[in-house]
């Protein structure tokens, strides 16, 4: 119980699962953020460790809620794809540092937003969601999710320009995210993050968690369609330049 009884790592984390609670409840993307902030305190993949059985128990959760809502074809689509993501992670996990996950990502996605901003002025460059794309953005989230928990962004942006209905896109998502969170604990077992005190800090902030995560569920069957959507690209946007700020710290302070 160490890293919990350092207040400073108590605040940052409680509110970095406040984020993750507010993700899983529907307002995808903000639990990117959580990853970062706990990271100010351990290795990112350590950090990755003590939020995994948070995810774990927001998904029983967040899966039953949204049990009725979610697109097959998707889920058949990025599932496996994802898998191979994960493993790829844990194949390089030695070679390839969080902060360039972060920096690619962020990148990534904020060319996706910026595109989805411009309209018209980019329309022919953009990448028309299919099988394909999700394979590909499938692979992406798998890699990412395990080394920066930053699968999501990759995931929506397969998702996001399909304009499913919002739980169906919400429920859809929210399986894919529970499914990733499976997949990564013999990868985190195997790379030796599956210890007594990981775990016990993430079991101590479990119940702000899941506060969190009935408010964003809350908020979610309460906000329209149209203003959901729009709420979902500025959350990418202001996560696009968190990652890719944090990531160009923490690569400078390492250089």
């Amino acid at each position: 119980m160490q890293l919990i009884s350092d207040p400073w790592f108590l605040v940052t984390a409680c509110v970095a699962v406040t984020l993750l609670g507010l993700s899983k409840g529907g307002f995808v993307g903000l639990g990117t953020m959580g990853l970062p902030l706990l990271s100010l305190f351990v290795p990112p993949l350590q950090a990755a460790a003590i939020l995994l059985p948070i995810l774990l128990a927001q998904d029983v959760l967040t899966v039953w809620t949204y049990r009725r809502d979610w697109s097959l074809w998707n889920l058949a689509v990025l599932l496996p794809s994802m898998a191979a993501g994960v493993m790829m992670a844990y194949v390089f996990a030695a070679a390839v540092s969080a902060a360039d996950i972060r920096l690619a990502i962020g990148i990534i996605i904020l060319a996706f937003v910026l595109q989805h901003w411009l309209g018209t002025v980019a329309a022919g460059i953009v990448v028309r969601p299919s099988a394909a794309t999700g394979v590909v953005f499938g692979i992406i989230g798998g890699f990412s999710t395990t080394l920066a928990n930053a699968g999501g962004p990759a995931w929506q942006m397969h998702l996001l320009p399909q304009k499913l209905d919002k739980l169906t896109y919400v429920g859809t998502i929210t399986m894919v995210f529970a499914a990733s969170n499976v997949m990564k604990i013999p990868a985190y077992g195997a790379l030796g993050q599956l210890t007594a005190d990981n775990l016990s800090a993430g079991a101590t902030l479990l119940p702000v968690a899941v506060a969190a995560n009935y408010a964003g569920i809350w908020l979610v069957r309460r906000t329209p369609t149209e203003v959901f959507y729009r709420i979902a690209y500025v959350l990418m946007f202001v996560i696009a330049l968190e990652l890719i700020r944090n990531a160009l710290t923490e690569i400078m302070r390492t250089a």
